[in-house]
C-alpha cells in the first residue's frame, strides 16, 4: 500500500486533495479540515491516502508545532464510507493497510488536538482516538457501531478505546455500539473537554497556539513519554521518564525557561 503525495495521484485521490484541506490559523498551528460534508465526512480510502500523506508532509514542517484536525459542517467523521465494503473479501481488507494511514496520526512527533465539531461514529471515533486531546461540542455523539454491520472496529477501536476508558465502558460501548453524548465521553475518560457547539473550533485553535509556544523539544518528549509509557509497567514508564527529564536537561530551552523563571520575565523559546 502506497500513501499518495500530490505528486502521484490517481482520479479519486485527486478528488480526495479537495477533501483534506490545510489551514494555518495560528504562529506555529497548522488546522487539518476534513471537507466531505455531503457524506457527513465519511472516511473513503482516497480521504484516508490523503489524510496520511498531509500529516506526514507536516512531519517535516519544523514551523508546524500542533495541530487540529476537525471537520466540515455537522460531523466531525460520521466512519468508513459502507458501500466502499460491501463485496470485499478478506484478502482485500488486510491489503488495504489502513492501520498504515491513521499510523501517519497517531505517531505524528506534536501534540494533535481533535476538535470534534460533530458527531464522530465507528472510524470517526477511531481517528479522533489517534489524537492527542479530544475537545467536543455538548451536542456530540460517540460511538462504535460497527457491530451492528456484522463487523467489529478494525482501526485501533477495540484497543484503543479499552486504554482510554477500561474494560467495562469498552465492553459496553462495542458489544452495543450504542452512541454516548460528548458529556459522558468526558465522564468516562474518552473526552478531554466539553464546550458549547460553537466554540470548539475555537477552544482548540487556542489550545493548539498555547501549546505552539512552549519549548517543542519538551513538548515532544512529553507526548513521547506518555504514549510509550502506556503500555509498559510503571517501572520502565518512570525510566522512560528519567531519560527524558536528562535529554532536555541538554537543551538551551531549559536553561532560558529556568532563567526567565529566576529574573520574573517572558522566557524566549527556541527549540534547542
Amino acid at each position: 500500500m502506497t500513501i499518495t503525495g500530490s505528486g502521484d495521484l490517481t482520479a479519486e485521490d485527486a478528488q480526495a486533495v479537495e477533501q483534506v484541506l490545510l489551514e494555518h490559523p495560528a504562529p506555529g498551528v497548522a488546522l487539518v479540515r476534513i471537507n466531505r460534508p455531503e457524506a457527513h465526512n465519511a472516511l473513503s480510502m482516497p480521504l484516508r491516502r490523503r489524510l496520511a500523506a498531509l500529516f506526514l508532509e507536516l512531519e517535516d514542517d519544523a514551523s508546524v508545532r500542533a495541530v487540529v484536525l476537525t471537520g466540515t459542517g455537522r460531523a466531525f467523521a460520521a466512519g468508513a464510507d459502507v458501500k466502499s465494503m460491501i463485496g470485499v473479501s478478506s484478502v482485500e481488507m488486510y491489503q488495504r493497510h489502513t492501520e498504515r494511514l491513521w499510523a501517519a496520526v497517531g505517531r505524528f512527533s506534536r501534540p494533535v488536538i481533535a476538535a470534534v465539531n460533530g458527531h464522530a461514529l465507528g472510524g470517526g471515533l477511531e481517528l479522533a482516538m489517534n489524537t492527542d486531546i479530544i475537545i467536543a461540542g455538548e451536542s456530540v455523539k460517540l460511538g462504535q457501531p460497527e457491530v451492528r454491520l456484522g463487523i467489529l472496529p478494525g482501526a485501533g477501536g477495540t484497543q484503543r478505546l479499552l486504554r482510554a476508558v477500561g474494560k467495562f465502558h469498552a465492553m459496553r460501548l462495542c458489544l452495543t455500539g450504542d452512541a454516548i453524548s460528548a458529556r459522558e465521553g468526558y465522564e468516562i475518560g474518552l473526552v478531554s473537554q466539553v464546550v458549547a457547539d460553537a466554540d470548539v473550533e475555537r477552544t482548540a485553535i487556542d489550545m493548539a497556539t498555547s501549546i505552539a509556544a512552549l519549548p517543542g523539544l519538551a513538548v515532544e518528549q512529553i507526548k513521547e513519554v506518555i504514549q510509550l509509557g502506556a503500555d509498559a509497567s510503571l517501572e520502565t514508564a518512570m525510566a522512560l521518564e528519567r531519560k527524558a527529564l536528562h535529554i532536555l536537561f541538554s537543551t538551551s530551552d531549559k536553561e532560558e525557561g529556568l532563567r526567565a523563571f529566576t529574573e520574573k520575565r517572558a522566557p524566549q523559546f527556541r527549540g534547542e
